[in-house]
């Protein structure tokens, strides 16, 4: 018997409960059973302090709800100098809306800007149809994507977090709920409060397990100290997977859609001539990411934090790169990794007929590395310059071992350049490059670790 796949409905993921019920919506033929996508509106209203990137102001949040799995039937932009309190829009706007909504006979419509909650109560009302802002979307995505336990916590956290001001409006409809029965007479509690008092518990819970998801996360971060470990960051969508697939062979998933990673890989990257690297995927940035999402994410972004090197993977081909770098640093800064050692690669540079572009965004970052993901074009040069931003912090020095201790000898021979090794009785002397950071792996009772200058002499240290 075929088995119909669930209808694809936007911003219906949370937990709680919603001011009104969302209905199923198969459509049949026959005998078969096919999914209706809702039709959705868009919406982008430019501010001062918030104006558009672009020539196309929907371009963002079109391909956030086409990834969430809607079809949009209309868009409809702004520019205003401030917001209307009450519905975000002016009155005459929000009658142009309702018309489109009608006109189109759509069934949600999307914001490419955050909403307040009596500001979404009120165009639904208005509207006559459900109303999402930029971040519910991006909430919705994270959910519908979460495939590990982890994953599934963080974004039911955010979720929680997001909705929980929201409760009020979502509850307008009831009254206080009766005494019902001998000796419970009374006002009692609203169902308001019931439901704050599961969501903060809820949420209490779900901030006890990720503190434990993440210090577990850090041990296991923190036990490859003594490795070189690199960790890919950029916009969703600037092909991090695919670019570490072609480095690493990892296989990790790879879709031309937003969000199509949210769960952090790592995987070994042999560079000739230099050795293993570490090298991690992570969950790709957005514009305007919402906080409690970044807050609960932490965990997944431990690599990020604990890298010796970045790589900051950016769409070369997208008209909007420059202001990805910003969006990108943005989120860096508030992760507290924004003067981590970083190098800026141009991805896609297969997708540029015109070169100019690329020659551009080369004025503004002349370290950054052009490379192709895809036909492997600009790697060799990737790899040089991961080597040399590794390779900055490394020292030369002179480790006398006992002759003996080999695990301290196979730990330089697996992390060090050694350029001299000769015995003195009991004694191994080791001359090599090292990083310095690693240095403490080795120095013990039974190692001593002297410095040297360029010449190679020893000198104290």
């Amino acid at each position: 018997m075929h088995t119909p796949s669930p209808a694809v409905y936007i911003g219906s993921s949370s937990n709680l409960p919603r001011s009104r019920p969302i209905p199923h919506a198969f459509e049949t033929d026959r005998d078969q059973f096919t999914v209706t996508r809702e039709r959705a509106v868009l919406v982008s209203v430019s501010l001062p302090d918030r104006p558009w990137a672009s020539d196309d102001p929907c371009d963002e949040i079109r391909g956030l709800v086409e990834t969430a799995g809607a079809v949009v039937v209309g868009e409809l932009t702004q520019k205003r100098h401030d917001i209307q309190l009450g519905t975000y829009l002016g009155s005459g706007k929000v009658q142009e809306l309702k018309e489109l909504v009608e006109g189109t006979d759509a069934d949600v419509v999307c914001f490419d800007n955050d909403l307040g909650p009596a500001q979404a109560r009120n165009l639904e009302k208005a509207l006559g149809v459900k109303v999402l802002d930029r971040s519910e979307v991006i909430l919705d995505i994270f959910a519908g994507r979460a495939r590990t336990p982890e994953a599934r916590l963080q974004v039911e956290l955010a979720q929680l977090e997001y909705s929980l001001p929201r409760l009020k409006n979502m509850w307008t409809h009831l009254s206080r709920q009766a005494g019902g029965g001998i000796g419970l007479r009374g006002p009692g509690e609203t169902q308001l409060e019931v439901d704050r008092r599961i969501a903060d518990t809820r949420i209490r819970d779900l901030k006890r397990r990720l503190s434990e998801v993440q210090a577990r996360k850090e041990r296991e971060v923190r036990s490859r100290g003594g490795e070189m470990t690199v960790s890919l960051v950029g916009y969703t969508n600037a092909g991090k997977s695919r670019l570490m697939n072609t480095l690493t062979g990892a296989g990790v998933y790879v879709e031309n859609k937003l969000f199509s990673t949210l769960d952090t890989r790592t995987r070994q990257w042999p560079i000739p001539d230099f050795g293993k690297v570490l090298l991690s995927d992570t969950v790709g940035f957005i514009r305007d990411l919402p906080h409690h999402l970044v807050a609960s994410f932490k965990a997944t972004l431990e690599e990020a934090r604990q890298a010796r090197l970045l790589l900051h993977v950016v769409d070369s081909s997208n008209p909007q790169a420059e202001g990805h770098v910003a969006a990108v640093n943005a989120v860096l800064t508030e992760l507290g990794v924004a003067d981590k050692p970083t190098l800026l690669v141009l991805n896609k540079i297969d997708r540029l007929t015109d070169r100019d572009p690329l020659a551009a965004l080369r004025v503004h970052h002349p370290k950054a590395v052009a490379v192709s993901g895809l036909t492997g074009e600009g790697l060799d040069e990737l790899r040089a310059a991961v080597v040399a931003e590794l390779s900055a912090h490394f020292v030369p020095v002179e480790v006398t071992l006992d002759a003996g201790n080999g695990r301290a000898l196979a730990y330089l021979n697996a992390h060090a350049e050694i350029f001299r090794q000769e015995f003195r009785g009991n004694q191994v002397v080791v001359r090599c490059h090292i990083a310095k950071a690693l240095l403490h792996h080795i120095q013990g009772p039974d190692a001593t670790v002297r410095f040297l200058d360029p010449a190679g002499d020893a000198k104290a240290g």
